[in-house]
């Protein structure tokens, strides 16, 4: 779809230029300055817990455009992810439980001239025959779906996949940081996360400024998104193309399946959206990390996010206290009528209030405490999250509402009137070997269309092999019960999607 339109509200122009208030989520600081090459010890990239790529070296300036070419640097990265996984329930189908990815990732950083400079980025993934689903059961195939675009193989293309995942021309002066192109951008509403083959980017403009000590405000503007299992852009919120092709347009988890195509064109509004986001964090207040997020859809929806973590030493024993909040609203600007008396898995609105139908109204609160050693070695974590009874959350672009708080792997806890209790806690056991331990207890509404209530366990272990390759298991286990009644029925109880993963996968950085 051509995205090349800006409709830019009144509301949203005003967000956008005026003082942002904005902001929130785990946003990650822009690079606010140009840095000669550095030597150190370390690999040029590393990995994060949640594998964004963190990078030590990056390139200089250069003198001419010769030189912004020459002294630019090249980042090479070689991967594997494996999947298995099992439905628990006696009958279940289970012809789709095998995903492998094998490929990777080269990146080219320019050097930067006159403060310009310029990424392209190259991914590409492919799918061993042995440890794959047949093509007549992809639709079936769960966790390692992102290994493979299910558009391109029900299409004749194949399992493979080649992507530009970044490219973007980008001016730096120190102050202000704007990238033009696809790009990663990491906010509460929105996440490269990476944790397959290819991350989701987002194509537009961005804008990074210092507005203050320790404080920076984000601009940015996303006329099409590309997920994970994607070759090619599509729309950032529309559910199906104009052929009624799920796959092929923003089919991700955690979309609103009342918001397709057709819906829109009935309503008579235009399926092609675009995405306007503004955030602003400081630290400037010592131990206290704000930051206030926005965004709009015009004619669709808005979003208010508020987060808030403050540190709390507890004086000569190196321990420190964390509690922290996230406030998350939802308004309506149109979607609610395109939706119609539909949920966000596509089902009745049976159970939810007389309100929700025509209106995406909602709320999320989250809150945590955090115990964090000494050291860096680690922290425990008790979570809480509470949607409130109204609309289901929206969030199709891999940034998770719940995210940070309450949200297991592969779980989407932002169901209206969900409840979710979470405990966790994180060990670095020496410079080789860090664990992870999650136990979430997800109350749904057992009168809605949605899930019926669940326990997870959600086990990770990160091997360092050696300082450029990296190991990663993942085990997920879920028990989801089977003895609710399905809504409006009184014989058929909701299906138990009780399972169990694994995950295996293996990062060399170059």
């Amino acid at each position: 779809m051509n995205k090349g339109k800006i409709k830019l509200s009144v509301a949203t122009a005003t967000m956008l230029l005026g003082t942002v208030l904005m902001a929130g989520g785990d946003i990650v600081k822009p690079e606010m300055t140009i840095v000669s090459p550095v030597k150190i010890d370390k690999p040029k990239r590393t990995l994060k817990g949640n594998m964004v790529v963190e990078y030590h070296t990056l390139p200089g300036t250069a003198n001419s455009i010769h030189e912004m070419f020459t002294e630019g640097v090249f980042y090479g990265r070689l991967r594997s992810n494996t999947f298995y996984w099992q439905w628990a329930a006696d009958g279940a189908n289970n012809d789709a439980n095998k995903n492998m990815g094998l490929g990777g990732s080269l990146i080219y950083k320019s050097a930067a001239y006159k403060n310009f400079s310029f990424t392209l980025g190259y991914y590409g993934t492919m799918s061993p025959t042995f440890w794959r689903p047949d093509e007549a059961d992809i639709g079936l195939a769960k966790s390692g779906k992102d290994t493979f675009s299910r558009f391109k193989v029900a299409t004749g293309g194949g399992f493979g996949m080649h992507v530009l995942g970044q490219g973007f021309v980008e001016y730096n002066n120190g102050t202000v940081d704007i990238k033009a192109g696809r790009q990663l951008y990491e906010s509460v509403f929105t996440k490269s996360n990476d944790t397959k083959m290819i991350p989701n980017t987002f194509d537009g403009v961005s804008a990074a400024i210092k507005v203050a000590e320790k404080t920076k405000l984000r601009l940015a503007w996303f006329g099409s998104q590309k997920l994970r299992d994607h070759e090619d852009g599509h729309d950032v919120i529309t559910f199906k193309d104009e052929n009624g092709e799920s796959w092929n347009n923003n089919d991700d988890a955690g979309k609103h399946r009342g918001l397709s195509y057709d819906n829109f064109v009935a309503a008579g509004v235009s399926p092609d959206n675009n995405m306007y986001l503004a955030d602003i964090r400081t630290q400037y207040i010592k131990n206290l990390d704000t930051t206030f997020s926005y965004l709009q859809i015009p004619g669709v929806l808005q979003d208010f996010v508020i987060e808030a973590h403050y540190k709390i030493p507890l004086a000569g024993s190196g321990w420190t206290v964390r509690p922290g909040i996230r406030h998350f609203i939802q308004l309506d600007d149109g979607g609610g009528v395109i939706a119609g008396d539909s949920n966000a898995l596509g089902g009745d609105l049976t159970g939810y209030s007389a309100g929700v139908n025509g209106s995406l109204d909602s709320s999320l609160f989250n809150g945590r405490l955090d115990l964090l050693m000494p050291n860096k070695k680690g922290f425990f974590r008790l979570g809480y999250s509470k949607v409130s009874d109204d609309a289901d959350i929206v969030a199709p672009w891999r940034g998770f509402p719940t995210g940070g708080f309450t949200r297991a792997m592969a779980q989407y806890n932002w169901f209206a009137n969900t409840e979710t209790i979470m405990a966790r806690a994180v060990y670095k056991f020496n410079s080789t070997w860090k664990a992870s331990i999650r136990y979430a207890i997800q109350d749904f509404d057992d009168t809605k269309n949605v899930p019926s209530d669940s326990t997870v366990i959600h086990i990770d272990t990160w091997t360092n092999i050696t300082k450029n390759l990296q190991m990663r298991m993942r085990y997920g286990h879920v028990a989801a019960a089977d003895d609710i009644l399905q809504p409006g029925s009184l014989t058929d109880y909701k299906a138990d999607w009780s399972y169990d993963e694994f995950r295996l996968e293996f990062n060399y950085m170059f």
